[in-house]
């Protein structure tokens, strides 16, 4: 299956010298054209053994420059970032032709920020977190029914509590770089990797 990418174009001077920037001038247009959940995107880890495993997360924000996302610290994904913090993030906007990818080093955030981020969760999602023993084999969908309802009876009225092991981290970039697909398969690509504090900034070949 082939698609002619021809929508747009990506210069250096479009890229301009601030990838976070950039980034977030090619998030609003994602949002302003309805891509559905903009905020998705891939998110590559590896294990001790150096086994790869990969997943879509969602993007909560950008804080100084640092991409921020939740989830279980018990899951794969989070043991995994425990025994080998870096990792690899990788947003593709198809309606957009447009692809970001971004590498880094990931690390905890605060427990404060992750019990206020959770307190702000829809009360489904939260219950839904509360129960998950996140990539823990399960015996059958009754049983997470079954969890979910006896604790949706126990926390009526009240509020649930951040569960321990679940929380925020945030992803520190030292690579971000820039997908715009073109025609005959010459894709732009502009590529930042930060170098003694400073983003230096280079066209790849397609």
């Amino acid at each position: 299956m082939r698609k002619s990418y021809e929508k747009f174009t990506l210069s250096e001077e479009d890229a301009g010298n601030d990838p976070i920037s950039f980034f977030h001038r090619w998030f609003e247009i994602a949002k302003q054209e309805n891509v559905e959940e903009p905020n998705a995107m891939h998110l590559a880890t590896v294990n001790k053994e150096g086994q790869p495993s990969g997943r879509v997360v969602l993007l909560k924000s950008v804080v100084d420059g640092n991409f921020l996302f939740f989830t279980n610290y018990d899951s794969r994904k989070g043991k995994n970032l425990s025994g080998n913090p870096k990792a690899s993030l990788t947003f593709f906007w198809a309606s957009l032709e447009r692809q970001v990818r971004i590498e880094g080093t990931v690390s905890p955030v605060s427990r404060q920020d992750s019990i206020d981020y959770f307190s702000k969760r829809p009360r489904v999602s939260q219950l839904g977190a509360y129960i998950s023993n996140q990539s823990e084999i399960v015996p059958n969908r009754e049983y997470l029914e079954s969890l979910y309802r006896k604790y949706d009876q126990e926390f009526e009225g009240k509020e649930i509590p951040t569960p321990e092991n679940w929380g925020g981290y945030s992803l520190e970039p030292n690579l971000i770089e820039f997908w715009q697909g073109r025609k005959g398969r010459l894709h732009d690509r502009i590529q930042f990797v930060l170098r003694e504090g400073r983003w230096k900034r280079d066209r790849l070949s397609p």
